[in-house]
């Protein structure tokens, strides 16, 4: 048990800053280019518990960590957006949404700068410093390339959409309304089935364990931990 809280206390801070930060990133660029919906909500800031949701912030993440599971996952509430407020719906819905991701690479750097201080603590706390950044890049990594991935309601969807011509775009932004449960379906019940049939259908895994790979290795370079 005391293992599990150690583990524990070493994520609740990366996790916390990842998830709630990506989101209050794009309430600031949608209010930068126009779109005033977050900043009346006072979603444009950046407090964690303005954007904390109790299941997907909280309740999720712990239950895997505490489960031990090879993966994590979670998400806070999403920062409402009105696309038709910025003053380019179609060309500044790429920057809003690419805000999220670019916040959680930053914040994997800044970690990284930040295992420079931590070696100087004293043991025990130099040690609990050192895993909370080394999960701190990991966490921010992962939730960069997995928010990338070309599929609404992901940021990466909605960069695509922003970006492609009206004729692919269009499609593209149809399935947002299934994109939650197809993600569901990738990321829990498809290796489920898998499990049972004795093959790996971690689609996910099979898509992001290459980039989230490379971008952590050159976090790590970049920032002279290498």
């Amino acid at each position: 048990m005391s293992d599990t809280i150690y583990t524990i206390s070493t994520w609740v801070i990366p996790a916390l800053l990842a998830i709630t930060l990506h989101e209050a990133a794009h309430g600031f660029v949608a209010l930068r280019f126009g779109d005033k919906t977050a900043w009346q909500l006072g979603r444009v800031t950046l407090n964690p518990f303005k954007h904390i949701d109790p299941v997907g912030t909280i309740l999720l993440p712990g239950l895997l960590i505490f489960l031990r599971a090879p993966f994590l996952f979670g998400y806070a509430k999403p920062v409402p957006v009105n696309f038709r407020a910025l003053n380019n719906p179609k060309r500044d819905m790429v920057w809003v949404a690419a805000a999220g991701p670019a916040t959680n690479v930053a914040m994997a750097l800044a970690a990284g700068l930040l295992a420079h201080v931590a070696i100087l603590l004293p043991p025990a706390a130099a040690a609990w410093a050192i895993r909370n950044i080394e999960n701190a890049i990991l966490i921010n990594v992962l939730l960069a390339v997995f928010n990338m991935v070309p599929l609404p309601p992901l940021d990466g969807g909605r960069v695509a959409v922003g970006l492609l011509p009206e004729s692919l775009a269009r499609p593209l932004a149809r399935l947002e309304r299934f994109g939650m449960p197809i993600l569901l379906g990738l990321i829990f019940i498809l290796p489920l089935i898998g499990n049972q049939l004795g093959v790996d259908l971690n689609v996910i895994g099979w898509l992001l364990s290459a980039p989230v790979a490379w971008l952590v290795e050159l976090v790590i370079r970049v920032t002279g931990n290498g």
